[in-house]
């Protein structure tokens, strides 16, 4: 029994480390599209930086999910949980990653005045954000209806990338001068798109571990 409670204790802390990583990712998430917003260097950067903080996490959540594979040994569900943890942090990093490019992105344009108030990248960073903040709720309360609601915020997010696209590709035709600018943009629209995508990945990750089917939410 003692021996189970441990296990359970242990399983208990991996959900909260993974918890505290995705928090930290959807603040990198919103503080990139606000230096890009807001033309932001210092912020930027700092985004930039905090990308190593996410890797040290990622690396230290695998490290527990292997130790409790090769000390307790978990069968059925309970290893699926932390399969299915050490591929939701896999997602995370990835999501962290792509905040870091973001900020990149800012950094780079920060100089040049907007061509266009960013109004539909910043509703897709939120909406990327509530995903990632879905997606964790649903992994701690194991709870497959919001996962599947995952499906449905995707696809919101791409028809706000293809609006981004169409828009861009209009003002790049009409002034070929601000096409630099109108491509780091795209590329920024891209790379929430593919976030959205990520916390996807996780709701099809706990589809998974409550009913041991694998459904595609993409």
């Amino acid at each position: 029994m003692a021996t189970r409670t441990t296990f359970d204790q242990a399983l208990s802390e991996l959900q909260q480390d993974i918890l505290q990583m995705g928090i930290f990712v959807e603040d990198s998430i919103a503080r990139a599209v606000e230096s890009l917003a807001k033309q932001d260097l210092s912020l930027a950067q700092s985004v930039i930086d905090g990308d190593v903080q996410i890797d040290d996490q990622e690396m230290l959540i695998e490290d527990k999910c292997l130790k409790l594979i090769a000390t307790q040994q978990p069968l059925a569900k309970d290893l699926r949980r932390i399969a299915a943890g050490l591929m939701i942090i896999t997602d995370l990093e990835r999501m962290g990653d792509l905040a870091c490019d973001i900020a990149k992105i800012a950094r780079r344009i920060a100089d040049q005045p907007l061509i266009k108030p960013l109004i539909d990248i910043p509703r897709m960073a939120q909406l990327a954000q509530t995903m990632v903040k879905e997606a964790l709720d649903a992994y701690v309360r194991e709870d497959v209806e919001l996962a599947l609601k995952m499906a449905a915020d995707d696809e919101l997010v791409d028809s706000l990338h293809n609006q981004v696209f169409r828009e861009l590709l209009v003002y790049m035709m009409e002034n070929p001068k601000i096409i630099n600018q109108a491509t780091a943009l795209l590329f920024a629209s891209r790379h929430l798109e593919r976030i959205a995508d990520h916390a996807t990945n996780i709701g099809e990750r706990i589809v998974y571990l409550v009913t041991g089917e694998r459904k595609e939410l993409n």
